[in-house]
């Protein structure tokens, strides 16, 4: 394992008025498409607009399969429903990309659940760890199941369509604040190196890498380096969990979107004493959960990014849960 994170504590120039103005709660449903290589999405069961094969995908996060606390006693229920709502897009996206926390214990019991569980999506399911995925066993058993064709702790590429797809993996030496490390830092430069600045890049990962909060560890300490790498790409999505609700933020070229869980929400950021499972309401609680459906459509060059919770119909907004 390599060494402990240096805890740092610099913003991105962004206040929390700015930073609570980006905020919403609301569910992680969104199908990503892309097509003639400009991003585009659009809320799950939404009509696709008219175009030629574009791309679409499926992100979700934070299954925490084996929490079994009051904030959500059935994570299983709630990640079979946002599994069904997969199963049930018009689109028929191409795969699904899961950001990390798969497991809430990194047991083999509940690798296997959420193995078995995933294979219902009829899809194939791209992984990148999360800190409970990893925890236990400095990823060992995670790497086993997951990390087949991975380098180094479990990052990987690949291209579909003429978009080029980056998982990295940020959670391995957490103490405070993400980190990816050289070894994995060097990888990055030189696997973007052999694309031209024209290819759509989508970037995954678990925790966000710009500073979301980093009083309560939500950032990369590296992560601003590695986002100097895509400077002078056209079109980059970045793609994160770990927080447990949606952010969105767009710097120039590059749009960031952090997605919900499927299990349970947490605070806004410095609403609470720290960061963790929330308690809301039984009848609220699918109102924020749910799943991110991407889509890359013509026209739009930036992300208009709407988050679909697992509740049909519900509203995007949602009550403020109470601390658990």
């Amino acid at each position: 394992m390599s060494k402990l994170i240096r805890r740092n504590h610099h913003s991105d120039g962004m206040d929390r008025r700015g930073f609570l103005q980006c905020m919403a709660w609301a569910g992680t449903g969104i199908i990503w498409t892309i097509e003639a290589g400009i991003p585009g999405s659009r809320a799950l069961g939404q009509t696709a607009s008219a175009g030629q094969n574009p791309l679409s995908f499926v992100q979700i996060s934070d299954s925490h399969i084996g929490f079994n606390k009051p904030a959500n006693p059935d994570v299983t229920g709630t990640l079979q429903i946002a599994i069904d709502r997969i199963n049930g897009l018009e689109s028929r996206p191409s795969f699904v990309l899961h950001t990390g926390d798969l497991t809430h214990g990194a047991n083999p019991a509940e690798f296997d659940t959420v193995t078995e569980m995933l294979k219902g999506a009829h899809r194939d399911v791209f992984y990148v760890p999360g800190e409970h995925d990893t925890a236990a066993d400095d990823g060992k058993q995670y790497l086993a199941r997951f990390g087949g064709g991975a380098k180094g702790h479990g990052w990987y590429s690949f291209d579909q369509q003429g978009v080029h797809f980056i998982g990295l993996s940020n959670v391995m030496a957490l103490e405070g604040l993400g980190k990816l490390g050289r070894e994995q830092m060097a990888w990055l430069k030189d696997d973007l190196s052999g694309h031209s600045s024209s290819t759509p890049v989508v970037i995954f990962a678990h925790i966000p890498l710009w500073t979301v909060y980093p009083q309560w560890g939500w950032g990369t300490e590296d992560g601003a380096e590695a986002l100097s790498y895509v400077k002078r790409f056209g079109s980059v999505t970045v793609l994160n969990g770990h927080i447990h609700q949606v952010m969105q933020k767009v710097e120039g070229a590059v749009t960031f979107h952090t997605a919900m869980s499927t299990a349970f929400p947490q605070p806004a950021p410095g609403s609470a004493p720290a960061p963790g499972p929330m308690k809301v309401p039984a009848d609220r609680l699918h109102s924020v959960l749910g799943v991110a459906d991407v889509r890359f459509q013509a026209g739009n060059h930036t992300l208009a990014i709407v988050d679909s919770p697992l509740a049909s119909g519900s509203a995007a907004g949602a009550a403020a849960p109470q601390a658990e």
